[in-house]
């Protein structure tokens, strides 16, 4: 009687945990992750003529309605930061900015976007005319000079 109650006790155990398994489908019960991607044009000059193009998608598709596009320009030296600006829609995903840099040196341009709960802030950095010894360096080294705090401000 003893050995029964032993086996009994153990298939009831091995059934209470086999109660337990996980559904084949548990994956699809998280939320799927689409994350938001950006892609960058720059014009040849900053005459102003030109405007900065950003170029949105999603899941493969373009963003139409993206909740935020707001662009950050600073220079490498630390002599001129502009603050964070909306970006105009242009529609199909594109996204544009105008701006028109006169001085010649390593900029970084920040690009702040929002779209169905992902968010994407990538930095790039271009040149303006010709660059100093100090700029290259500072462009091999892979390290923005910038010059300020660029915390997210959402």
């Amino acid at each position: 009687m003893k050995n029964l109650k032993k086996y009994l006790g153990l298939i009831l155990i091995c059934t209470m945990l086999g109660a337990c398994s996980p559904k084949e489908d548990a994956a699809d019960l998280y939320r799927q992750e689409s994350p938001l991607q950006v892609d960058i044009t720059m014009p040849e000059d900053f005459s102003g003529s030109e405007p900065i193009k950003i170029a949105l998608t999603q899941s493969g598709q373009s963003v139409d309605d993206a909740d935020f596009v707001h662009v950050e320009i600073w220079k490498g030296d630390g002599s001129f930061h502009d603050q964070m600006e909306e970006a105009e829609n242009a529609g199909d995903g594109t996204y544009t900015f105008n701006k028109k840099l006169t001085d010649d040196g390593l900029y970084y341009i920040k690009v702040h976007a929002g779209s169905n709960g992902s968010t994407i802030m990538p930095t790039l950095p271009f040149a303006v005319g010709e660059l100093s010894k100090a700029d290259v360096e500072a462009l091999n080294d892979q390290t923005p000079g910038d010059s300020g705090n660029h915390e997210s401000h959402h």
